[in-house]
């Protein structure tokens, strides 16, 4: 039979310790000199080497933006390395197909992603989205505007491309179906 009423448990100052069994935990600080954040995001000291710097959240974004993780590797080397890790993280690529996964979070493949960095766009655009930014950023640059610059041309087939990608990709979404991501 629970008993009602009254714990010691209650008000100020408890009457229990306050989780005094428990031993103070270790926590690795950034490798950042200074800064003295919770160190819990691993990054390569240098490519193809084991060795881990471990920073908080706002130095390793720093430290990544500059990082060429397949620096110093020839393309059949880069190919190989990015098919052993796509094996490994295979199951968040299920996901993204099971509709686990939404735009921005893995359900976009790397062309994706480059065309929508094409178009100034983030991970996250739906196609309306994406249809307004390349009319709008193709109408500056079309040929009939601009004949004879041959940098608008460039930059009008680059946004073409961009916007060919991210059309196929639409359309596949919407012929696997709306469950599929």
């Amino acid at each position: 039979m629970a008993r009602h009423g009254r714990t010691v448990d209650w008000g100020f100052p408890r009457w229990r310790g306050y989780e005094g069994a428990r031993e103070a935990a270790q926590v690795r600080l950034c490798d950042r000199a200074g800064c003295e954040e919770k160190g819990d995001r691993p990054a390569p000291k240098s490519p193809n080497n084991p060795d881990r710097w471990y920073f908080c959240e706002r130095h390793a974004a720093e430290y990544n933006a500059g990082w060429n993780y397949f620096e110093g590797l020839d393309k059949e080397e880069a190919e190989l390395r990015e098919q052993a890790e796509r094996g490994e993280t295979s199951g968040y690529r299920q996901s993204a197909y099971d509709a686990w996964a939404g735009p921005g979070d893995g359900s976009r493949s790397q062309d994706e992603m480059r065309a929508l960095e094409a178009l100034g766009l983030e991970s996250d655009a739906d196609f309306e989205a994406v249809r307004k930014a390349w009319r709008s950023r193709a109408k500056e640059v079309h040929p009939d505007v601009r004949p004879g610059d041959k940098d608008a041309a460039a930059e009008f087939l680059k946004l073409q491309t961009a916007y060919e990608v991210l059309r196929a990709a639409e359309e596949r979404r919407e012929w696997k179906g709306p469950e599929a991501g």
